[in-house]
Order: C-alpha cells, then structure tokens, then sequence
C-alpha cells in the first residue's frame, strides 16, 4: 500500500506498486531494491539488480513492498520506464509517478506501437495499439486537464509520420476536451483513435515522394491525395466502425470552402470531427521541419489557421491560439 513518505525520498525514489512489482520477473529483477527504516526515514539497499532472489527472499519482498516500504531509485528510471512502456496500464495504477513522466511514458509507448503498425498494419499490431489509445482516454477520462503535459511534449523537430500522428493525437484531444461540451467517453475513445490514425494512409505513399526537396511533378502530386482513402481501408480493415474515428480519418484533408478532399464537402456538409481534425492535423504539421518547409513556432502556426477563416473552423483553431497565447500549457 502507498504511504506518505519524507520529500527528500519521493524526489530521488519510486514507491514501488505491487502491480508494478508483479509485473516484473519474480526472482531476477533488472533494477536495485531499497526499503524505508520508518523509525529513522531512511533507505538501505535491499537488492542488487539481476541477482537472483530465493523463495524466501520473493515473499520478504512481496511483503515489504505491501507496507509500502519497498523503493526503486529514479536513476534507474530508464529501466523503470522501458518496463512501463511495454505495459503501459501500469501507468493508470502506479501513483507514484508524476504527471509529467506518464505523459512521457504514454507518448512513447503510443509511438512505438503506432510505428510497428505502419511498418505492418495487420490486427495482430492493431490491438496493443488500440490498448495504449485506451489507456490514454482511460488517463485522461479521469482528469480531463492531465492533457497540458502532453500539450508541452509536442515533437517539434524534424518531421515524421509517427511524431505527426501523435502530435495530431493530443493537439486533436485538447481541443476535444477544451470545446465540447459534456463529452462522453465513447466519443473520447472514438475520436482519439481516428485522430491516431488518421494519417495511415500516407504509409502507402512512395516514400522517395515524401522526401523530395524541390517541388513535386504532377503525377507525383496525384499520389498524395489517394492516402486517405488508402487509410480508411485499413481502418475499415481493423473493423473501426465508430463514427467520429471514421470522421477524423475521412475529413482531415477537408476544408470549408470545399478547396480540401477527397469529398470536396464545404460549411455544414463538413463534420465536427473533420473541422476538429482539419486543424490539428495541420497544426502538427506547420510545427515540425519538413523538406520543403521550415518549422514554425506553435503559437504562429495557431495564429495563421486562425486567421484562414475560409478554411479551418474559428471554433478550433481561435481555442488553439488562445491557449497557447496566454501560457495555459
């Protein structure tokens, strides 16, 4: 069980959960041990990482780990986090972690999971990577503003499609959380999913295509738009058939005016999630380096989809500016 420990040991040291403790190897764990002397509040090594522990010593430790007295050192975070990754609903349980290190450890894991499915998008990546997506709406469903971490971990170097995909993943969500009124958790679900997945598609395009740094010829811009339509096959193919993950998949290239695609749709004919997805998509992409694009700061980015009131839905993208306007990251 969790207990209050001095400050000076939570800021150098985890409280080991027993869910965590369970997670690992029973009798050869890849990190060093510490128990707490309550008389004196002090730490002394327990265990020494990768040697093996007896029967007696596995139940000493499933013990002083139930009185919350058993500790692992922040240096090892590395390993702690690589562990945490590969079992990301861990993170909904250890509450020992801070809030910035969960989103790290979400943002990470989704990447990775988010990578072997473009590399192979079969159902047997899909699902550890639908699971990660569940366990951030769970994260977020229980406190809607733990998402301005995440806000402040936008990758903002060079492109790449899976950095994009979850840079459109937590802008889109901000705004999900930040705008509509009495959300649901099925929507949250829905609409994170599809906002994750929304650039699938472009796995499809040629890649030399992609990495191209002089304009591109006609035919090799005819071979851009296709993608999402390439994307809601697969989508269709992992059977996501909730609506607003179709919609953000579908509609993210569509604008108000009708000048997007592949529908052409204009004004109300465009949905909330499209109008949702149209900005964080283009968002995500104004603020990383492309090879015919220099990155701009977020909050300029923001502004000029602001001021594109022909294109992009005030609602979403005035919301975007002001919140990184006035700092509420």
């Amino acid at each position: 069980m969790s207990k209050a420990v001095p400050q000076s040991i939570s800021e150098e040291y985890y409280q080991i959960s027993q869910a965590v403790l369970s997670s690992f190897p029973k009798y050869r764990l890849p990190l060093d041990l510490f128990v707490l002397d309550e008389p004196s509040g002090r730490l002394s090594e327990y265990y020494r990482k990768d040697n093996r522990l007896s029967n007696e010593r596995t139940e000493e430790v499933q013990r002083l780990c139930e009185e919350g007295n058993l500790f692992v050192s922040r240096a090892d975070y590395a390993v702690y986090s690589q562990h945490i990754v590969k079992q990301l609903d861990l993170v909904l349980v250890d509450k020992n972690l801070k809030e910035g290190e969960v989103s790290e450890l979400i943002v990470r894991a989704l990447g990775l999971k988010l990578a072997a499915f473009l590399d192979q998008p079969v159902r047997l990546l899909f699902q550890p990577l639908l699971e990660d997506c569940m366990v951030f709406t769970e994260y977020l469903w229980q406190d809607k503003y733990r998402i301005k971490p995440f806000m402040r971990r936008l990758h903002q170097d060079e492109y790449s499609l899976v950095s994009h995909s979850v840079n459109t993943l937590l802008a889109g969500t901000w705004l999900f959380l930040h705008t509509k009124e009495e959300p649901s958790r099925k929507e949250l679900d829905a609409l994170a999913l599809g906002l994750l997945l929304h650039d699938v598609g472009m796995s499809k395009v040629p890649i030399f295509i992609l990495r191209k740094d002089h304009p591109l010829k006609q035919e090799e811009r005819d071979k851009i738009p296709p993608h999402v339509l390439a994307g809601m096959q697969i989508v269709q193919k992992m059977e996501v058939t909730a609506g607003e993950a179709q919609a953000a998949c579908l509609e993210h290239h569509e604008r108000l005016n009708g000048s997007g695609y592949p529908q052409h749709l204009s004004g109300q004919r465009l949905s909330v999630v499209g109008s949702l997805a149209a900005v964080a998509d283009s968002f995500s992409a104004m603020i990383q380096k492309r090879v015919y694009a220099e990155a701009k700061p977020p909050i300029q980015a923001a502004e000029e989809l602001m001021k594109d009131t022909a294109r992009y839905d005030p609602r979403f993208a005035a919301a975007l500016y002001t919140a990184l306007f006035t700092n509420s990251f």
